[in-house]
């Protein structure tokens, strides 16, 4: 039995195979989740500690002054143009039942004319009269139903639209204050080998988030200016809309209503002189 060649045996490493190649990384799907996690969790952390220092009235926040004030006012004009169009939804419904009612004492005036003759022309003029307020205030009515649908659109789409970015800039103003004043708090503190690459991190950090404040800043100026411009547009035709209807309402109701009195009035007279008394067939 020969064990010689046992001592003479090498191994050798097995080459890859020709055409393919091995790669040896280290990207872990969990562990990069596990990463995300962690750098939300730290960013939530820090937006948190900033909005709840802001309302303490201890910490400083960012304040642009050209912005701000129109943003303040986007919001008041908001909460007055929903309560201008709730109060013409209002009118529109009263209105509505109004017309009805007019309408039917309309329809009752003219069944009492036809049925008390020596009465005819008197509830025949007020027939009249009511069928055309009825008539003319449903004409009313489309115009203000057509005024508050434009409102509406304006205060729930137009302006709700550019709200909603308002609240992404206020969301990206408090992430960038609170990388600002981590930032700071970190310029205050030692500076060593551990201190050092936290700082530049940091430093790293707020200039992206800078430029993220920046950017939805400017994206939203453009906006308010876009938004104030659709809407004197809009609000100075429908105002105009409305106040001629409501003028055509009043003034075709009042030359109607006269020129019915005048007609109502000779007819009156002539039935007044036609008619003999009680007494004097008596």
């Amino acid at each position: 039995m020969e064990t010689g060649q046992s001592k003479d045996l090498s191994v050798t490493p097995q080459k890859p195979m020709s055409g393919s190649m091995v790669i040896h990384g280290n990207n872990n799907p969990a562990s990069e989740k596990l990463e995300r996690v962690r750098k939300w969790s730290i960013n939530t952390y820090k937006c948190t500690r900033q909005v709840l220092s802001e309302k303490l009235g201890r910490g400083s926040r960012t304040v642009d002054l050209e912005l701000e004030p129109h943003l303040e006012l986007l919001r008041d004009d908001r909460q007055r143009y929903d309560h201008m169009t709730k109060l013409t939804q209002t009118l529109a419904s009263q209105l509505a039942q109004f017309t009805v009612t007019q309408k039917t004492l309309g329809d009752a005036f003219s069944e009492l004319s036809v049925k008390t003759p020596p009465l005819h022309v008197a509830f025949g003029m007020n027939a009249e009269a009511q069928k055309f307020l009825s008539k003319s205030g449903e004409t009313l009515m489309v115009a203000i139903n057509a005024f508050t649908s434009d409102m509406n659109t304006l205060v729930t789409r137009t302006i709700e639209d550019t709200m909603v970015n308002a609240k992404q800039y206020e969301a990206v103003r408090i992430e960038y204050d609170a990388h600002r004043v981590d930032l700071e708090e970190l310029n205050l503190g030692p500076r060593d080998d551990t201190t050092l690459p936290k700082l530049e991190q940091a430093q790293r950090d707020f200039q992206n988030q800078k430029g993220r404040y920046q950017q939805i800043r400017d994206d939203l100026s453009i906006k308010l200016k876009l938004l104030q411009e659709n809407k004197v547009k809009v609000l100075h035709q429908q105002l105009w809309l409305l106040h001629a209807a409501v003028a055509a309402h009043t003034s075709s109701c009042h030359n109607f209503l006269e020129h019915n009195m005048l007609q109502a009035g000779e007819d009156l007279h002539l039935a007044g002189l036609d008619a003999p008394s009680w007494l004097e067939d008596s």
